[in-house]
Order: C-alpha cells, then structure tokens, then sequence
C-alpha cells in the first residue's frame, strides 16, 4: 500500500502513529496510521481485507505521497478445510475477517487515553463525525468517580546530570517550525502598528451580551474586529490575496475565509471561517467559536484548517504593547492583536480613561506597499472607532 494522496498539494506526510501491528488483521475499515500534513492529521486506511506483514517507517518520519507505507498479506480465494470432531468440512473460500469499525481519535486523544487506561473502542465520541475528543474522556473519568485528569500526564524525557532534557520536535511544534522558518526566510515583511480606541465598541459588545441573556454566542472584540477587515478588504481587495512567488502571480479573492491563528494542545492552528463577508456579527462569533473549538479538542478536519485568505492572531488578555506577526503563506497580511487597557487620553479638551489596544499588523511587502498597508489598518480604524459602521453594507 502506497501512501495515498492527503490533501491537494501535498507532497509528503509525517508518520505521527501506527494503529496496527505486524500480524493484525485489517479490511478497508481499518485506519492503519495518521500522518500529518501541513494543515491537519489525516487518518490512512486499509484498502483491502488481509494481514499486515510490513510497516515502512517509524512515527516523526516523512514519508513521500506514492511511497511504500504499510505491506498487507491478502486473502486468497480458494479451498479451506475446517475440522471438526466427526466430519471435514470444505467451504469454498475463507471467510473474512469481521469488520470492526476503527474509534476517531487524534493522536493527542489517543495518547491521553492509552496514559489513562481507557478503552477508545468503548466510548461514544461527540466531536465532528462521532470522532472522540478530550470532553469525551473527561466524561468517562467523571462517571467512574477519577475526576477530569490533566491532558498532559506522560513523564518528562528522563535529564542528565547537568539537568539537560533532550526533546525530539515531531508533529504539529515540526511543522509550524519549518513553515514559519520558511515564511520568514522568504517573506520581507513590514509591520505596521496603531492604537484603537474601542471604549464605544466595547460599551456596545457589553450592551449586547447583556440583552442577549446568554442566549447567543458571548461576543468577544474578535467577531467585531474580523467584520472590520471584511469592510477593509472591500476597499483594498490586494490584501485579501494569495501570493504564489514561483509563478509570480497574485490571486485575488471575492470569497473573504478569515483565519483565526489558534492555541492548542498540539501546537498553534490557524481555524478557518468561511465567507466572512456574508456574515453578521453574531454570525462571525458564533462560526469563530465553532472552528476555534473544533481545533482545540483536536476534531478539526483538513478542511477547517486550510484555505484562509487573510488571517487574524490575537494573544487576548497577555498580548502585550505590540507584536510582530509572521504571515501565514500564501497570504499577503495578517491582522495581530494586542491587548486592551484603560489609558488617559487626551478628548474632547481634557484627559479622559479611554480603552485602547494596538493592532500590529504584518505585510507581504513584495505585494503590498507601506502606503497600502497603512490604508488598510486605518480602515479598520475607522470601522471600531466609529462602531455603527459594522452594520453598514
């Protein structure tokens, strides 16, 4: 079995972890390995009904797509001979091996759950696609009376006598290094930095939580702010782009898929909402909260995780004074936000506490000019300085 194609564009998969062994049966509902790709842990299955007799390499590998990844012995159609206490029977051909659906799990889950001692097979998964998530063994650890135990409970790497740990980089933590490596080697960036003074935005987001009762989606400064760069990116459609250098083309984009740079367990995922420029508010924090969640608990498809045309990174209550984010290629900008804090401002002829945060934004500057750039975040400016203007078409 060769690896197959994961995903457009991908060229090669790491070898995350080994769901069989040599000698275990499989049918084509056997997942034998997930393998990770630039975006998302990809679950590979037997195409066939047999018995494994080779896997061709170890987990942290890179493997090609077309390459040798599993050997399967395969049943044989022929004549089997069963015997019993009083009489031979012949059957005509061997009867396969029953089918036994494979639990989902990423392998985050799966190595929590094998730390805990907890049977996947045994358990009902309520993430995407009945796939098993974290919330799904903190349920069975309450039911059975063990309490919610930490995700992160395997011993670190043993040290040595001058206190030394040596940590092998595999995974997602490999993956984000080479391609922020790459983007930065690559990419001349410029960042641009401005304050915002969001007190009527946020008299507004409290208001609107507040009449909603907690019926809706609790609106965070997040669904605002990706309102604000769809009404920016309108203006200056040049930054909702994907840059391909080696073809030296530029390609536009009607469709506004805003990334939302994300902390997981796992690493740092950039969660995907679609056509941001149909959505209302509300809509944007509810879709932000669904994409973001499915990343964390690891449920994420392929799907949630690619595609972005512009992305926003915040790091919320710690995101300190200024940032400098690195793009997410092929993107031309990414939007990165500070945190925000009461200052004294000088308003309306006296010093008045004004809530303020900074936006720090970073620039393809192949592609995108400093006079652009600046347009753009002033842009954005304007929308959460002057708040009714994120319900104006």
């Amino acid at each position: 079995m060769k690896l197959p194609d994961v995903g457009e564009g991908v060229a090669e998969a790491e070898l995350v972890e080994w769901l069989v062994a040599v000698g275990d049966r499989v049918t084509p509902d056997t997942v034998v390995a997930e393998v990770l790709t630039d975006k998302a842990t990809v679950e590979v299955s037997s195409p066939v009904t047999g018995q494994v007799a080779a896997l061709h390499g170890a987990p942290g590998d890179v493997l090609a797509v077309g390459g040798t990844l599993i050997g399967i012995e395969t049943d044989e159609v022929g004549s089997v001979r069963e015997e019993s206490s009083d009489s031979t029977i012949s059957s005509p051909a061997a009867l396969p091996a029953p089918k036994v659906q494979a639990p989902s799990a990423a392998p985050a889950v799966r190595a929590r759950a094998a730390e805990l001692h907890l049977d996947l097979g045994a358990i009902e998964g309520t993430g995407s696609g009945g796939r098993i998530v974290h919330a799904d063994l903190d349920r069975v650890l309450v039911n059975r009376g063990s309490g919610p135990v930490s995700r992160r409970t395997s011993s670190p790497p043993a040290a040595d006598t001058d206190g030394r740990r040596i940590v092998a980089v595999r995974g997602v933590r490999r993956r984000i290094a080479e391609r922020l490596s790459d983007a930065w080697r690559e990419i001349p960036h410029i960042t641009y930095v401005d304050d915002i003074d969001v007190t009527e935005l946020e008299q507004l987001r409290v208001t609107l939580n507040t009449r909603s009762g907690g019926s809706t989606e609790r609106l965070t400064l997040l669904p605002f702010i990706a309102r604000a760069v769809v009404l920016a990116v309108a203006e200056l459609p040049e930054l909702n782009a994907h840059y391909d250098h080696p073809a030296e083309t530029l390609t536009t984009f009607g469709a506004v898929h805003i990334g939302i740079a994300t902390q997981t367990d796992d690493g740092l995922r950039v969660a995907v909402v679609r056509h941001a420029e149909q959505r209302a508010v509300a809509d944007l924090a509810a879709e932000i909260g669904r994409v973001t969640g499915l990343a964390r608990d690891g449920s994420a498809t392929r799907a949630d995780l690619s595609g972005s045309t512009i992305t926003i990174t915040s790091l919320g209550a710690i995101g300190g004074i200024a940032t400098t984010p690195i793009l997410n290629p092929p993107e031309v900008a990414i939007v990165g936000v500070n945190k925000m804090e009461t200052r004294p401002v000088w308003h309306d002829g006296t010093f008045q506490p004004r809530q303020k945060l900074n936006l720090s934004s970073s620039f393809d500057h192949r592609m995108v000019d400093g006079w652009v750039a600046a347009t753009f975040v002033q842009h954005i400016k304007r929308s959460l300085e002057t708040p009714a203007l994120l319900f104006v078409d």
